[in-house]
């Protein structure tokens, strides 16, 4: 494969002590928080797991993990940034009962590695500083490494289905009026695109209701736990309006993994680690609707779409409350205030 030519610059600011941008603070913050989060899910995983092959890929995020907090921290504390609370130790009981089977942290770790990386990738464009950059093309780079291991994994245990496949066009073809379509008139067939971010929703929303069923089964806050029923009703209708879409083109869609969630009630995580990591989740599924919607061209797909990224963000709107009636939720760095 080619390579870019080198650019050589002589400039006189290389070595000079820059501050750090909003988006590299911003971005920083953020991957430290989720990182904290990660560690703390990823040492309970590790206490039960059977697989080898699974515990190594356990491993290597949690390795991943630990290194992103600390490589951040030493540059936080460089510029008297205070260190954010995250979680932590006491944030998980990694001697509770079994809450997950082996499989599940398979497509666990291939959801979170999909919000990682959306993370990083949109941090990399815009970040300045070279010790910055360097870390957000580590962070990149080393879990795209670990999302290799995790499709190899799925796809050699027979955990996953691969996407549809359509036919191979036999010639550049341009698109009529009817294109736009979806509900009157001729309706076309589904074009890659829009089929590609289905098959991606679909799988972020059954390891999503896998997850938050879990956590319906082991919270002790009772508003919480309304909200994440509330949260696992919103899952079930996109997947099954996702899926309809699918089969209404004969395309496989993948399937439900809540079986892979064991009956324990006890809860290895605080009630504001799950709180948390569900409206994270329900933050990047309104980011892949967005997505999804950008590249979709009939109307009743990108109608539900709409629809869909509606009733996510209401999910995330009442999840922020609760995190703020009970001091959980860690203001992110701000612009000055000038008024006061």
């Amino acid at each position: 494969m080619q390579k870019i030519k080198p650019i050589k610059l002589n400039s006189a600011k290389t070595n000079t002590k820059e501050k750090l941008t909003s988006t590299e603070l911003g971005k920083l913050w953020a991957t430290y928080i989720g990182n904290s989060m990660e560690t703390c899910i990823l040492k309970y995983y590790l206490q039960h797991v059977e697989d080898e092959d699974i515990k190594t890929l356990l491993e290597n995020a949690l390795l991943l993990s630990e290194g992103f907090l600390k490589i951040i921290s030493e540059i936080f504390t460089k510029e008297n940034f205070p260190i954010p609370h995250g979680f932590s130790d006491t944030d998980v009981n990694i001697n509770a009962p079994r809450l997950f089977q082996d499989e599940f942290y398979v497509h666990y770790l291939k959801y979170t590695a999909k919000a990682g990386m959306s993370i990083y990738n949109v941090a990399f464009p815009l970040v300045f500083r070279k010790d910055v950059e360097e870390i957000f093309r580590y962070c990149m780079d080393s879990t795209m490494d670990l999302m290799g291991q995790i499709k190899e994994i799925l796809i050699n245990k027979g955990l996953i289905i691969k996407p549809p496949f359509i036919p191979v066009p036999e010639k550049v073809n341009f698109v009529h009026q009817d294109f736009l379509n979806g509900y009157l008139g001729h309706v076309r067939p589904m074009h890659a695109l829009e089929i590609t971010h289905l098959y991606d929703m679909i799988e972020n929303n059954t390891t999503s209701k896998a997850l938050i069923t879990a956590f319906t089964q082991v919270v002790k806050d009772e508003e919480i736990r309304k909200l994440f029923e509330k949260g696992k009703d919103i899952t079930q209708k996109n997947i099954e309006k996702d899926i309809k879409l699918l089969e209404n083109e004969n395309l496989p869609s993948p399937s439900s993994i809540n079986y892979l969630v064991t009956t324990s009630t006890s809860s290895p995580f605080s009630d504001k680690l799950m709180l948390f990591h569900k409206m994270d989740m329900f933050t990047m599924k309104i980011r892949a609707f967005g997505n999804a919607t950008a590249v979709s061209g009939r109307h009743d797909i990108v109608l539900k779409h709409s629809n869909a990224l509606r009733r996510n963000a209401s999910f995330v709107q009442d999840a922020v409350k609760i995190m703020i009636e009970k001091g959980w939720f860690e203001q992110p760095p701000s612009a000055v205030e000038r008024d006061n």
